[in-house]
């Protein structure tokens, strides 16, 4: 398949996660999609509006159907949040690497995210859950602006705590009348919680302002940057390496990432 032309797919559902943030289940009109690794992207695209690069979020999907879960931000995002199932789109992708799981076997697992982060982790943290024997603990850290911005309710509070050996903390960074849990920013919530960093792998994704900061937590914490991953997608524009918008010094984050440890982030100029 020539990596510039998008299938064309059709929205079967539509599910409202947030205020601003929705969850799309397309599926192509004629042959599956390709293959795809979580942590990998795709081009969705609105045509006659453009496209935009959004994490994969499926979860042990056959690739007849895949999940975007698209937050309002943009021209493309604004006008997909207006379309209806049925509605003809593009898909290209997927594109870029994937989180390296098969290096987690045997190991805990600790996710960490904040707002529409948590899009990239729900596909690896399902994927790991779905091999619960493989993996030690899974923890899961994450936070929101507020309860109304807290995306996948339904695996945060029921799913996700059920799993045996997975824990959830859920914090937001300024409550309402009926939130009852912690009100803190992820990265001092995070080292609030001292999570063991003997043995285990660390994953981060958020806005890049808390990726800066939980990177630095994570240190603080412990954690050697050879065990700590995170993913750069905001950066990825064409999703091939043409274009050059995702560089960074010798890097492309479509060719060579997203997804990064913090050791190799080290060795780069300083973006996040």
């Amino acid at each position: 398949m020539n990596p510039l032309v998008p299938q064309v797919a059709t929205i079967l559902a539509i599910r409202e996660d947030t205020p601003d943030v929705r969850t799309f289940t397309v599926r192509p009109d004629g042959e599956d999609f390709p293959p795809y690794r979580p942590g990998q992207c795709a081009m969705l695209s609105l045509f006659g509006v453009g496209e935009a690069m959004i994490s994969i979020t499926s979860t042990w999907a056959p690739e007849t159907a895949l999940e975007f879960s698209v937050k309002r931000a943009g021209r493309v995002t604004s006008a997909l949040h207006q379309a209806e199932p049925g509605h003809k789109v593009g898909v290209r992708g997927p594109y870029g690497n994937s989180f390296p799981v098969d290096q987690w076997v045997g190991h805990d697992l600790l996710f960490v995210g904040g707002g529409i982060g948590l899009a990239p982790l729900r596909s690896v943290i399902n994927h790991c859950l779905g091999r619960r024997a493989e993996f030690g603990r899974v923890d899961i850290v994450y936070g929101a602006r507020s309860p109304r911005d807290l995306c996948f309710r339904q695996e945060l509070f029921e799913s996700w705590p059920k799993v045996p050996g997975a824990s959830v903390q859920v914090t937001v960074d300024a409550a309402d009348a009926e939130w009852e849990g912690p009100v803190a920013l992820v990265p001092p919530f995070l080292e609030q919680l001292k999570p063991d960093a003997a043995g285990t792998f660390a994953v981060t994704c958020g806005p890049p302002v808390m990726i800066r900061y939980t990177l630095q937590a994570l240190t603080r914490l412990g954690f050697p940057d050879d065990r700590v991953f995170t993913t750069l997608e905001l950066k990825m524009q064409c999703g091939v390496g043409k274009c050059g918008r995702c560089s960074i010094g010798p890097k492309y984050v479509c060719i060579d990432g997203p997804v990064f440890s913090a050791a190799e982030l080290k060795s780069l100029p300083a973006e996040y």
